[in-house]
């Protein structure tokens, strides 16, 4: 049985992670974030995901990124936060300024996947957006939550100010687009996609 940091600690042992670097990452880009780290040989980085379904409670974010850096943190040379604010009202950049750490730049991922500076350009305030992670995972955060798989009437409650749907596109995967289609027809919205590739999330992690 391996034991755990926190346990080593305990047992008054010494954690070897000298030069390495963790990432608390959301758990909606782990994907990319592992794809990221393999892509640009960062096998120093260990990555910590909390779980995707935060962005439904995103005042849970902050308090949740401060308990894995009181558990890990101190175990590494750097620390790297994978979340943009994310509607948490500035709480996670402010976790991240009182450790002195970085975080990714931006409101949310589908402005760091667009790119930043585009994507406030583009001011696209009716366009209702998925990513891969929300293309595969639909129906268990968007069409359950909502309620719409009971009462498909709230649909114009919810989305009826939507003018489009905008699938930002990670990978090239025509499975994936089918979803999104789908998705933006559950929604009776009209259906774009566009390949961001990792976007901004790339640069953020490929310097650590």
């Amino acid at each position: 049985m391996t034991l755990s940091d926190a346990a080593l600690r305990d047992e008054g042992l010494t954690v070897d992670n000298e030069g390495r670097v963790l990432i608390i990452g959301c758990g909606a880009i782990a994907r990319e974030i592992l794809a990221i780290c393999e892509v640009n040989g960062l096998s120093h980085v260990d990555l910590t995901c909390l779980p995707a379904i935060l962005h439904n409670r995103p005042d849970q974010i902050a308090p949740a990124v401060t308990r894995v850096l009181d558990d890990k943190g101190q175990d590494y040379d750097q620390v790297f936060v994978a979340y943009a604010d994310c509607g948490s009202g500035g709480a996670i950049a402010k976790v991240c300024a009182e450790h002195g750490i970085d975080m990714i730049d931006g409101p949310h991922c589908y402005s760091f996947f667009d790119g930043n500076a585009r994507f406030e350009a583009r001011g696209e305030v009716t366009s209702f957006f998925l990513t891969d992670f929300l293309a595969r995972q639909f129906d268990a955060f968007v069409v359950r939550p909502l309620g719409l798989d009971r009462h498909p009437e709230l649909r114009d409650a919810y989305f009826g100010n939507y003018e489009k749907l905008v699938y930002l596109a990670q990978s090239e995967d025509p499975a994936l687009d089918a979803k999104a289609r789908a998705a933006a027809e559950t929604l009776a919205l009209p259906y774009e996609r566009r390949f961001t590739g990792f976007g901004d999330l790339a640069t953020a992690l490929q310097d650590l």
